[in-house]
């Protein structure tokens, strides 16, 4: 069985592959802008947003069918999950650009996507018995610090092509594949399942604890993919601005990058006092700077940066804890099942927030109608506490 130390150098290769690999997810984001005036098109943030969360969503509920993780070594899942997206994710600038090609390909990035996120948290699972809603902190922060990468990107080179970015997240991904293929073994609590039963799902969902936790999970996923898709839209529009340009991609940058040390910070405080009180007060804090931006949509200039970064902080934090949770809630060898299963219905509830969300663009400015994303905390704490009762 592994040491201490070769549990800590697992999970510090696992944040390090989950960080290279998840940096896939909004890189199509920072290449929309490019992308929509070669294409003579409109509205390519929300649909190539939604087509990676479609993606997602679709891979998720095939890894959790399948029970991949569960029957397979999860390094090897991860490994070419990884291969898999990243050649996706370079075909766009290879193959005639169309918008076809583009929603084609990052909804395949999207799929094979689900086979890093979740099941990366399924290796830190078989590493850590206790001590997980720390791991995971660690884990789902460099999931945010990922998802901003592509903005930083685009600041350190303001001429950096669309090409270049899926160019460097592609290289990025394989390198991190890599770390997990061929340098992490299958953890010390790992319990193979190598049965295929497709009463499974079934059978989870009768478990009140793993309902209880999905529904708070289900609460912070309404938020936070529409929250980060549009923050770029309502940083300008609190700033009055018309252009992205540096500062504000900068700013973007920022206000995700926090969300990744928020993570954690939140797991250090589970292992004192508990997953469920740090998801719950982050879910809780995230919701009332949405009900702040409902009630004073005009931002002093000053504060626009410190309100927008302390909404950063809190609308990721609850994420570890939840999955923390959720794992928690099930046998070892069902573990791997459950997350993606829930990432699945978590990730499909974000295309209905996006889109939604896109909706009301037309209608209203993103500081008149971003305030209702508290809808979903609201929910998530109440699906939290009656599931659980």
């Amino acid at each position: 069985m592994p040491t201490l130390t070769s549990s800590r150098s697992a999970l510090i290769l696992i944040v390090t592959a989950q960080f290279l690999g998840t940096s896939l997810w909004f890189a199509g984001n920072v290449a929309a802008p490019e992308i929509e005036s070669l294409l003579g098109a409109s509205g390519m943030v929300s649909w190539i947003t939604s087509a990676v969360q479609l993606g997602f969503i679709a891979g998720t509920f095939l890894y959790a069918i399948g029970s991949i993780a569960d029957r397979f070594s999860p390094s090897s899942v991860f490994l070419f999950s990884a291969l898999l997206a990243a050649t996706c994710n370079l075909l766009i600038t290879i193959l005639p650009l169309s918008l076809f090609s583009v929603l084609g390909f990052r909804f395949l990035v999207g799929l094979f996507l689900a086979g890093i996120y979740p099941v990366g948290m399924k290796i830190a699972s078989d590493y850590f018995e206790k001590g997980l809603g720390s791991a995971l902190g660690f884990l789902v922060g460099a999931l945010v610090l990922g998802t901003a990468f592509p903005f930083l990107l685009k600041v350190l080179g303001t001429a950096i092509s669309w090409k270049a970015i899926l160019w460097i997240t592609s290289a990025l991904a394989l390198v991190g594949g890599a770390l997990v293929g061929l340098f992490v073994p299958n953890g010390p609590f790992r319990k193979e399942n190598s049965v295929f039963d497709l009463g499974l799902i079934p059978k989870l969902a009768k478990i009140k604890s793993l309902r209880s936790a999905a529904a708070g999970y289900f609460g912070h996923m309404w938020e936070l993919y529409t929250f980060w898709a549009f923050l770029p839209f309502l940083i300008m529009d609190l700033r009055n601005e018309t252009e992205l340009g540096n500062q504000n991609s900068a700013w973007t940058f920022a206000i995700i990058a926090i969300g990744g040390i928020s993570c954690a910070v939140g797991g250090f405080l589970s292992g004192k006092i508990g997953s469920e009180k740090v998801a719950l007060f982050s879910l809780a804090g995230s919701g009332i700077c949405g009900i702040i931006l409902i009630l004073f949509p005009e931002v002093s200039k000053n504060l626009i940066l410190p309100f927008l970064l302390l909404w950063g902080i809190l609308v990721t934090a609850d994420s570890p804890q939840f999955s923390t949770l959720v794992a928690q809630s099930v046998r070892p060898e069902y573990r791997g099942t459950a997350l993606t299963l829930v990432n699945s219905i978590g990730f499909g509830l974000t295309i209905i927030s996006i889109q939604f969300s896109q909706f009301l663009s037309n209608y209203f400015s993103p500081k008149e109608f971003l305030g209702w994303l508290v809808v979903g905390p609201i929910l998530g704490i109440l699906g939290f506490r009656v599931f659980k009762k």
